[in-house]
């Protein structure tokens, strides 16, 4: 087993979620960012992004605080700095400020500390008992309306935290495994199925800082690639390349699977598709496909459910309609829906959106209409927002045919009282 993780892991991760996967970048964007803040010419070393990563980090000067939260986005108090009149373990005590027991229902715990365990309160089996529930949020992810789901995995994650303060050894290590593990399931909810993108970006930092308390880099890997879809979405493209930098990095040192590795690729072709370059996207895709043709050396973790061959085709079929390749698009799609498990109902959803998307660009409406029918069919059984979202774009592009008989039973569809119901209540 590789040694625990020592320093500030909790600057370290929200620096590495926020782009910089170097200190050295991150030295570079602190000294950038000085004259536009007002505070002058103030150059930030790697030495002292060093000191500030180290195990005793001293307490950040005032310009260098402004500068810290300015970048990172997080109080300076939830970076892993203790200020000079607070006792370093009373960040760590049941119910301090700030501390893992103070959030309210169905919020992630602000800050994360990761608690330190002074003495072993828990039994041997405490992080295998952990992790069993873990595996199956992770199941239920695929089932569960998750609005339902999501305020168990957060109650999941801040029994975890408290846990951890009893808990050291072996069973330390499998509980912050299990922990960064629900901590993304929680980001994954709110950005894909809730669409509460603020959310997810602050759960997915807490989930990175788990990752390194458990000294997992392939969780780690998969934490930053999801984070990357949050700037991605918002077409900032540079922001989203370099989370998913530091993504591979971190997949590199897994080892990761060949499907991990072309799953990265996928993301990045999302992100590149969203941010008007669907060409580069073709490209990167194509580099997955050979990625995933290539012999697997390594397995994939036990938790790496979200990608497959039929995900793949999905995503580049969605890059080929936006590169207004039609008729590849309609055969990839058509590939990706026959090759979608039963479990892939969210996933579904979305494929079945961007076909009608094809059949309104060819001036097929009706056809359209046929396949929003059975997305909603599909909707009506997993609540999924980010195919929601899908099939309101395909019905606002479908406006030149609104008095139509088919578009308007669409309309009753889409505005009936229960779907209705369910797209206000999340």
């Amino acid at each position: 087993m590789s040694p625990r993780p020592t320093g500030n892991t909790r600057l370290k991760a929200a620096r590495q979620h926020a782009g910089y996967a170097s200190q050295q970048a991150f030295a570079n964007a602190l000294t950038q960012a000085a004259p536009r803040m007002g505070l002058g010419q103030l150059e930030v070393s790697v030495r002292q992004i060093r000191r500030w990563e180290s195990s005793s980090p001293p307490w950040p000067r005032a310009d260098h605080q402004r500068l810290l939260v300015q970048l990172l986005k997080m109080p300076i108090e939830q970076l892993g700095f203790t200020p000079p009149w607070q006792p370093s373990d009373a960040m760590h005590a049941p119910g301090a400020a700030g501390g893992p027991l103070t959030p309210g229902p169905a919020t992630i715990p602000p800050g994360l500390p990761i608690p330190q365990a002074a003495a072993s309160l828990q039994p041997s089996t405490i992080g295998t008992d952990f992790t069993t529930i873990t595996v199956a949020h992770r199941r239920m992810y695929w089932t569960v309306q998750p609005a339902h789901l999501h305020p168990t995995v957060v109650e999941h994650t801040r029994l975890g935290l408290h846990l951890l303060s009893e808990t050291n050894g072996v069973a330390r290590r499998l509980l912050a495994v299990a922990l960064s593990e629900s901590l993304l399931l929680a980001g994954r909810i709110e950005f894909f199925d809730l669409r509460q993108t603020g959310d997810a970006d602050a759960t997915y930092v807490r989930a990175l800082q788990a990752a390194g308390e458990a000294d997992d880099p392939l969780l780690g890997a998969a934490i930053l690639a999801h984070a990357a879809f949050i700037p991605g979405w918002a077409q900032r493209r540079s922001e989203a390349a370099e989370r998913l930098r530091a993504a591979r990095a971190y997949a590199r040192r897994g080892p990761a699977s060949t499907e991990f590795m072309a799953w990265i690729d996928a993301v990045e072709a999302e992100c590149d598709t969203l941010s008007g370059h669907p060409v580069d996207a073709l490209r990167t895709i194509a580099h997955a496909e050979k990625v995933l043709a290539t012999e697997n050396n390594h397995g994939s973790p036990e938790w790496f459910t979200w990608f497959s061959p039929a995900r793949l085709a999905a995503f580049k079929g969605n890059t080929q309609l936006k590169a207004r390749r039609y008729a590849q698009a309609r055969d990839t799609l058509t590939s990706a829906l026959a090759g979608l498990s039963g479990d892939d109902g969210k996933q579904r959803t979305v494929v079945l959106g961007d076909l009608a998307a094809i059949e309104v660009a060819q001036k097929m409406p009706e056809a359209a209409c046929v396949r929003i029918h059975e997305a909603l069919d599909q909707i009506a059984i997993t609540w999924y927002a980010t195919g929601m979202e899908r099939i309101r774009d395909v019905r606002h592009s479908l406006q030149p045919w609104a008095d139509t008989d088919y578009v308007r039973q669409v309309d009753d569809r889409l505005y009936s009282w229960q779907t209705t119901f369910s797209a206000l209540q999340r």
